[in-house]
């Protein structure tokens, strides 16, 4: 069983994105929208933490591209549409609220 993670609120703010890293299974993949793209700062805690994990990390094209953040390599940037799509191929969808 797959979960897709979906996390929204900055990394800077609270703990979610450690919490959910704890619980993320090898079949997961996370999903970073909303302020929790802010992750994706180079040099921050949050980028070098997310860098040094093989995850299979997704990111809301329209918000890194808001709040001119880059997609590393290792993040695939996708679209409303490949949300649904990403959504339906996980068994369960866990939104950090």
């Amino acid at each position: 069983m797959s979960t897709l993670h979906v996390l929204s609120r900055s990394p800077f703010g609270d703990d979610r994105l450690s919490s959910c890293l704890r619980v993320i299974g090898a079949n997961d993949a996370l999903l970073l929208s909303g302020d929790a793209v802010y992750a994706l700062q180079p040099g921050t805690a949050p980028f070098n933490t997310l860098n040094s994990r093989a995850l299979n990390l997704f990111v809301l094209a329209e918000d890194v591209q808001a709040r001119s953040i880059e997609t590393p390599d290792w993040a695939k940037a996708i679209n409303y549409p490949a949300f649904v799509e990403l959504s339906i191929h996980h068994d369960k969808v866990n939104s950090w609220l």
